[in-house]
């Protein structure tokens, strides 16, 4: 929004500063952060009040929980996260198709999220939301996103082709529609879940969110500048640099969340958080033409993912061979295995940190190796 003052610079000579990309989002960053930062302990307090934390005693990862007291820690601080994203993306962010659409995915992803803790917490529904309530919600919010991205002229072709890592040319150029609702849709729920799986460990979700929204804001730099995207051979997107401020309000909001989220955790993301941070990065992935790149830079979460899905897939085989059920890890998410092999919860989460960090930079050197 204020980035539309630069067109009174002749009047107001400095107001052309506003113009830059680089500017804007480290004032995003820095109004996130502020935000969160003025905000947390309010919330805290206010959430602790209301009594809205997770009774651990009842909790399927109890064992290990009661273990570094997290009992009744307040959870739904993804409202922190959203508050600090969505208030200083609007303010610094030039408005345009590519960065309304990431708001709404953002916004409507954080209300099923709040509609899943608030019945967790409050009222004692261990499920939460149902998961066909889930589904629909999740498919409404995409197929909401996508028609808006068909239907602005800016946003209509480019969407519609597929870049994939080490190729200097779009894989699909021009997708059925069809195919590209089921990608995106599998990218923001998959996503969702995969971040959600993460958050089990205090700072470490919100840690790998930041080193993956870090990234995000380099590749939407370069999609949207000419001469970079012509430079690296990589898709050129007009306007997609936006994102590189909606991306820099994410790592500031994140750096004010993981203060009160650091080890001993005094806040929780809660599915508030986790469901709509994925979200978020899937349809901007997306929106960069870097969907698949993704699954490198996140490789954390996919890795996250991947152990639930080899531990469910294996139980279920060796109980089908007669046997009464193995488990290939100790214990699943995998961050949960190596607590179980005796490791500190600070270890795990800083270990993870590294590996996000390296998982974050293979991601940048697909931009060069094609």
């Amino acid at each position: 929004m204020l980035s539309l003052l630069s067109a009174y610079d002749q009047y107001y000579g400095p107001l052309r500063i506003l113009r830059y990309i680089s500017l804007r989002t480290l004032m995003a960053a820095g109004t996130a952060a502020l935000i969160g930062f003025v905000i947390g302990p309010w919330l805290i307090a206010h959430l602790r009040r209301l009594k809205f934390g997770h009774d651990y005693d009842d909790d399927r990862t109890g064992e290990l929980a009661s273990r570094f007291d997290k009992k009744n820690t307040p959870t739904m601080g993804g409202l922190l996260i959203f508050a600090s994203v969505f208030f200083s993306s609007v303010l610094w962010a030039a408005p345009n198709v590519w960065v309304a659409v990431a708001l709404f995915v953002y916004a409507g992803l954080t209300a099923v999220g709040f509609r899943d803790d608030y019945l967790k917490v409050v009222r004692k529904n261990r499920n939460g939301i149902s998961s066909g309530a889930k589904i629909f919600w999740q498919t409404l919010i995409t197929a909401a996103a996508l028609a808006a991205l068909l239907a602005h002229p800016i946003s209509s072709e480019k969407i519609r082709e597929l870049w994939v890592p080490f190729v200097k040319h779009p894989l699909v150029a021009s997708m059925p529609i069809a195919a590209l609702a089921i990608l995106v849709y599998l990218w923001i729920v998959g996503f969702s879940n995969a971040i959600n799986l993460t958050d089990g460990l205090d700072g470490l979700a919100i840690g790998c969110t930041i080193t993956v929204a870090l990234t995000y804001g380099i590749m939407a730099y370069t999609a949207g500048n000419a001469k970079i995207a012509d430079y690296l051979l990589i898709s050129f997107v007009p306007g997609t640099g936006e994102l590189t401020v909606v991306c820099g309000a994410l790592v500031g909001a994140g750096l004010a969340f993981l203060w009160y989220n650091s080890h001993p955790a005094e806040l929780f993301m809660g599915d508030t958080g986790s469901l709509a941070l994925g979200g978020l990065l899937g349809i901007i992935a997306f929106m960069v033409q870097q969907p698949l790149t993704l699954v490198i830079v996140g490789g954390v979460f996919v890795w996250e993912a991947a152990s639930v899905v080899i531990q469910v897939g294996y139980f279920k085989y060796t109980r089908r061979r007669g046997g009464e059920g193995k488990r290939f890890f100790l214990m699943a998410p995998i961050h949960h295995h190596f607590q179980k092999l005796g490791w500190p919860e600070t270890k795990v989460v800083l270990r993870f940190w590294v590996l996000s960090l390296i998982f974050a930079l293979a991601g940048l050197g697909t931009l060069k190796i094609r």
